[in-house]
């Protein structure tokens, strides 16, 4: 039995069999004699699971287990499961390589702890051992994964997997998923997986950071593949918290399944839809808060009901707005958009959220408008007045009743609407409800899962992100290497404060935390390695009111200030600069401020009140994902305040290419700022001061640009926004504007502006 290492607790057992025998003895029936097995290796592991028959216990001793890739494969019985568990909850830890596959029936795992790893194969939860031998009638309960993920950001895996039939995955602790891939799935690829009536509910699936590219979903049943195919998945009672990877959070690709009273907290993005018809979404609770791209419900396919839904402060737009009914592709392939038929809307409250979308997506190819369709006894409430609709297409086809709307006006495209004064009062349950009685929204007696109520209670849900400035202030004076042994040995959110003086670096300042340098008084750094500040994983960065010269930077083409890792980061990061001065980047050609590698992201990036001279390359260059899968180097690009002068590269090349249409992003924003003698240098390949490429929301505002190259926006795919306006263009051509894809003309807003030529 695996000697030492395996130890069968035999007092367990023989009170279990004296209990069992007088319970057989009082009943007449035949007493299961259950065994515990408590193992503290791999070794004993595999010599236990030999022996185990329904009703046994199989224990993992309190430790780090690592490299160990767990077959759970047996046959429990109803009533007797076999159950592989940890010795004391969240104080085993699976580590290293390692993942978990179970296959059999009546089985049941619990109180694991996956991290400080990833998996060596494609999942890292499978219920199913191999393509032919799956799960059925199993359980996996307060099981925690926790960031196990791939080194490779763009290498794809999938944390949950599920197989076989009667499967319930609950209150299980999901959280950091950074690498490409959906954070769970259920699939339906073989008879034996289909029509499978698993039960996903009581998670917790934590912040999962935004992907920048396709492939972010944190949940999907059914592939598009299967999609007609029907699953009849029951998802419920889920708290979804900042659930950012992609467009999609949850992505439906089969039918029969069922939506019921999850809660989305500041998620990024909709429960949609996506294929598969017949299904059920009902009882779900929205909460945007007003974060950026917040959205709710996206509805495609025929059949499906979406009633008793609440939905507040939800700021998305398009294919990520509050509710969105789309436009199908006629006789469409089985991966495209299906019409919308037979929609089912009915008594959801939409509170506070900007943008209800009809017959989105219509174009060329999705010319297939919704029909036989109904909106009724809907709760349209939006404090501002302003419509909240807007429609793309004919909407002929849905029947619209009985639907109350304050205080905007009823939209002009079809009856159904009343205007009612209404005042909201926040119930006990947390929601926005009439202080009347009215017949239409969201029942008064919604019960919202509260994110205390899923996952588990012996695992925290911690904040995945350390605020700049939140740690201890370390005061450095200008001496050698200060500044460097600063960096090293500050822990995340520290502060370092640089007294006045000079700072000469003469190594590469490697950030792998979140940490911020800030002067006291006139403090000028100069650097004599290649770059002076390195963003490495895990790190951030904030500085602020420091002047940094590149006088003493090696004589070589192609310095940086501050470059990212040349290797990818899976680690999403910030980095701000706040009233800094940079000059004298000319010892050699292509000398930029930022470089951004690929395979890196970051969440956002702000220059503001700072100012840039001097400089023979380009001050960010966020182009590096040029292989046009949709992938790009940052969310947020922020500059206000700021001059630019003598800049022989672009003040932003900035790139995101290809036409997929799962991410928001990139966004750029300039503004109050000053542009002056920048793009003309001959190395700059696309003669521009500004070069975006692919990026979907741009607004440039307030800004002087005199004797530069033009601006170069070239829209990619969707539906991107881009306003120019207010700026004064002093020797310099106005922006131009390209539509590379779509055959449209020009679509951004260029207007406002004063033009001079000397």
């Amino acid at each position: 039995m695996g000697g030492q290492s395996l130890l069968l607790l035999r007092a367990s057992r023989l009170k279990r069999i004296a209990g069992l025998t007088l319970a057989a003895t009082l009943l007449g029936a035949n007493p299961v004699l259950a065994e515990d097995y408590l193992v503290k290796d791999q070794g004993a592991y595999e010599d236990a699971l030999k022996r185990l028959q329904p009703g046994d216990k199989l224990i993992l001793a309190d430790g780090v287990w690592r490299d160990f890739e767990i077959v759970f494969q047996a046959v429990g019985e109803e009533g007797a499961p076999i159950l592989l568990t940890a010795q004391t909850p969240g104080k085993v830890i699976i580590s290293g390589q390692s993942n978990l596959r179970i296959a059999g029936e009546h089985l049941e795992v619990s109180g694991l702890v996956f991290k400080n790893g990833y998996t060596p194969t494609s999942e890292v939860i499978s219920f199913r051992v191999d393509s032919k031998t799956v799960a059925n009638n199993s359980r996996i309960t307060q099981v925690v994964i926790d960031n196990y993920n791939q080194p490779e950001r763009q290498e794809v895996d999938f944390w949950v997997m599920m197989y076989g039939k009667n499967n319930r995955f609950d209150h299980n602790h999901i959280v950091g998923k950074r690498n490409k891939g959906v954070t769970m799935a259920v699939r339906l690829n073989t008879e034996a997986s289909q029509e499978n009536h698993h039960r996903i509910d009581h998670n917790y699936f934590g912040p999962r950071p935004i992907l920048g590219s396709n492939g972010g979903e944190t949940l999907r049943i059914g592939t598009s593949h299967y999609s007609l195919t029907d699953s009849y998945t029951v998802v419920e009672n889920n708290y979804f918290d900042r659930a950012d990877g992609e467009l999609e959070i949850i992505s439906n690709k089969s039918g029969k399944n069922t939506f019921r009273n999850n809660t989305f907290y500041k998620s990024r993005g909709t429960l949609t839809m996506r294929h598969g018809n017949d299904n059920l979404v009902e009882g779900n609770v929205f909460f945007g808060e007003d974060v950026d791209h917040t959205g709710g419900i996206r509805v495609i396919n025929a059949g499906q009901v979406i009633r008793n839904n609440y939905m507040e402060g939800l700021k998305g737009t398009r294919f990520g707005g509050a509710f969105v009914v789309m436009n199908g592709v006629p006789n469409s392939p089985i991966n495209r958009y299906h019409q919308v038929k037979d929609a089912r809307i009915t008594n959801n409250s939409l509170i506070n959220s900007d943008n209800i979308q009809l017959a989105a997506g219509s174009d060329a190819e999705r010319s297939a408008v919704p029909v036989d369709s109904e909106f009724s006894s809907n709760l349209i409430y939006h404090e501002s007045g302003e419509n909240v609709f807007t429609v793309y297409d004919d909407v002929s086809g849905i029947t619209f009743s009985e639907n109350v709307i304050a205080p905007m006006n009823p939209p002009d495209f079809a009856e159904g609407f009343r205007l009612e004064e209404i005042a909201l009062e926040r119930a006990g349950n947390g929601l926005l409800y009439p202080a009347k009685d009215i017949d239409a929204g969201a029942p008064r007696d919604l019960v919202v899962v509260t994110k205390e109520e899923t996952g588990v209670s012996w695992y925290p849900k911690s904040e995945p992100i350390v605020e700049f400035e939140s740690g201890r202030t370390i005061e450095v004076s200008p001496q050698q290497n200060a500044l460097f042994e600063a960096v090293s040995e500050a822990e995340p959110g520290d502060t370092i404060v640089l007294q006045p003086g000079e700072y000469v670096v003469s190594k590469f300042l490697k950030i792998n935390k979140p940490i911020s340098i800030k002067g006291r008084g006139k403090v000028d750094i100069t650097f004599e390695r290649s770059a002076l500040f390195e963003i490495l994983d895990g790190g951030s960065l904030r500085l602020s009111r420091v002047n940094i010269s590149g006088g003493k930077a090696p004589d070589n083409a192609g310095n940086a200030v501050i470059r990212t890792s040349p290797y990818s980061m899976l680690e999403n990061y910030r980095l701000e600069i706040i009233d800094t001065h940079f000059t004298n980047m000319d010892v050699n050609h292509s000398f930029n401020i930022i470089s951004a590698a690929k395979g890196t992201f970051a969440d956002n990036i702000l220059i503001k009140d700072s100012s840039v001279k001097d400089v023979t390359g380009a001050v960010l260059k966020l182009d590096k994902e040029i292989d046009d899968y949709g992938i790009y180097n940052a969310e947020y690009l922020t500059i206000s305040n700021s001059t630019f002068e003598n800049i022989q590269g672009a003040l932003v090349d900035f790139y995101r290419g290809g036409t997929d249409e799962s991410t928001f992003g990139p966004h750029f924003e300039l503004k109050d700022s000053r542009l002056s003698n920048v793009g003309g240098g001959n190395r700059n390949k696309s003669k521009t001061s500004i070069h975006l490429h692919g990026v979907q929301v741009t607004e440039i505002y307030g800004n002087t640009i005199e004797d530069s190259e033009p601006f170069l926006i070239n829209h990619t795919v969707g539906e991107p926004k881009t306003r120019i306006h207010d700026n004064a263009f002093i020797n310099t051509p106005l922006p131009e504007n390209n539509e590379l894809n779509s055959g449209l003309k020009p679509t951004a807003e260029i207007e406002n502006n004063k033009v001079k030529n000397r």
